[in-house]
């Protein structure tokens, strides 16, 4: 727990839930320490360790702001990062407030790489007819979600890619977001991470899961309306990162595994190669990075996909080049 998220934070109406996974070291003293001196604000919770995605949930079912998000321990925001957020928020009458945000080498104290950074806010719907919101990054540390748009989902019980399918799920009931491009929360990047480890039970479990999104959307019938926007979410987390990811594990059969991923969409998504987002005409006006995520595809079509990932590699091993979609 830190003091300048409890004490000194710009907005004064404000719940923090700190749940103590069993912790071993001296955080449930700590967070019990802090709800003690702010009982208005700090609720300390202790429950037995059943990993990150159950611990969310648990302050995601005992939340009764407006608004809700979360903060990983090793993370640390700014002192005006909740007030910017849920002004922004209600003013723009968002169901989602996202911030920039930067990556730390928790190592070196080094920063590695910053993102959403601007010059002035962007208000948008979500829909069918822009992309944006299939690039946002994923994890749920840097978005105020309006709590009662996101109060039936929940985490999932999955290494790596629970945060993608709770974002992915929360699309089927948000309509507005509001982008803030100013870096409010500071991640610490641990690289022995299971974010940087993947092995073929993750890819399995990936497969699985995307699909129960897909029915999800279905079931609310947004599947024909954002169909596009899903796919293109799946091909940019499922046939670029994960298999980035995946190219490191050398007890997975790299190239197989690739195969497998294009006949996986070519029979859950058949018509992602027709997929709007990712026809060139499209692209080439959108920039470096819609056209990288052309030529994958184009790579994927014609069996040449390798060719990318030994340059994607040697991009981010040798030149040191932080890359993220």
């Amino acid at each position: 727990m830190r003091n300048r998220l409890v004490g000194n934070q710009g907005l004064q109406e404000i719940e923090i839930l700190c749940v103590d996974d069993g912790s071993t070291d001296g955080a449930p003293e700590i967070i019990d320490e802090y709800a003690t001196r702010y009982p208005e604000k700090v609720k300390a919770f202790h429950k037995s360790n059943e990993g990150e995605y159950s611990t969310r949930n648990y302050g995601l079912e005992r939340a009764i702001g407006e608004y809700i998000t979360f903060i990983d321990t090793d993370d640390y925001v700014e002192l005006n990062w909740a007030e910017i957020l849920y002004q922004e928020a209600k003013k723009n009458d968002a169901d989602i407030a996202v911030c920039g945000f930067e990556r730390i080498d928790m190592n070196t104290n080094r920063v590695i790489g910053k993102d959403l950074i601007g010059n002035k806010n962007i208000v948008k719907n979500i829909n069918h007819k822009d992309d944006f919101c299939a690039f946002i990054n994923p994890a749920p540390w840097n978005k105020l979600y309006k709590r009662e748009k996101v109060k039936q989902f929940r985490f999932l019980n999955l290494r790596c890619f629970s945060d993608m399918m709770f974002l992915a799920s929360s699309f089927t009931k948000l309509e507005k977001i509001v982008i803030i491009p100013q870096i409010l929360y500071h991640y610490n990047l641990r690289y022995d991470s299971q974010i940087h480890t993947i092995n073929q039970e993750d890819i399995d479990n990936f497969k699985k899961y995307i699909l129960e999104v897909k029915k999800l959307y279905i079931e609310e019938n947004k599947y024909q309306e954002m169909k596009n926007i899903l796919e293109l979410m799946i091909f940019i987390h499922l046939a670029i990162s994960i298999m980035y990811r995946a190219s490191y594990n050398k007890k997975i059969n790299f190239k197989q595994e690739r195969k497998e991923t294009k006949e996986y969409l070519n029979e859950y998504f058949p018509k992602w190669q027709k997929n709007p987002f990712l026809k060139f005409s499209y692209c080439i006006k959108r920039g470096i990075k819609h056209i990288a995520i052309w030529l994958v595809a184009k790579m994927y079509q014609l069996n040449l996909e390798g060719i990318f990932f030994g340059l994607y590699r040697f991009m981010i091993d040798v030149l040191k080049i932080d890359i993220k979609w």
